[in-house]
């Protein structure tokens, strides 16, 4: 799994990424996680594939950690990952194999999401 974040300039962001990739690979060990970023934070999207093409994997799932659709869920990260315009899946060169290619959606409407934010608002009111 390449778990793709936006990047920021504050640090915040790529901590953030890094320990959510973290939480995922240690919940379950069905995946080989790594994080990539967009831009302003190391190491990149494309440096992460490289590193993906030399593992030992059966399939590359890329997930991003976005709340809604935008102009890197529709374009950018399609175009590094050699997808047409809305396709989803496509094909990925790992040690001289090619295997499975699945691009997620972004985090969009979830009812996790509303129990979080609901979490969120209790800690705030908490400190009143």
């Amino acid at each position: 799994m390449l778990l793709v974040g936006h990047g920021s300039k504050l640090p915040y962001n790529k901590e953030l990424i890094l320990e959510t990739g973290r939480m995922i690979q240690e919940r379950s060990d069905a995946f080989s996680v790594r994080c990539g970023f967009m831009s302003m934070n190391e190491p990149s999207v494309t440096e992460q594939l490289e590193a993906f093409s030399h593992e030992p994997i059966e399939a590359l799932v890329i997930v991003p950690l976005f709340l809604a659709r935008g102009v890197h869920i529709e374009k950018d990260i399609p175009a590094l990952l050699g997808l047409a315009d809305g396709q989803k899946t496509g094909t990925f060169g790992a040690n001289g194999s090619t295997i499975p290619l699945v691009y997620a959606d972004p985090i969009g409407v979830d009812p996790l999401l509303a129990d979080l934010m609901l979490k969120n608002a209790a800690n705030a009111l908490s400190l009143l």
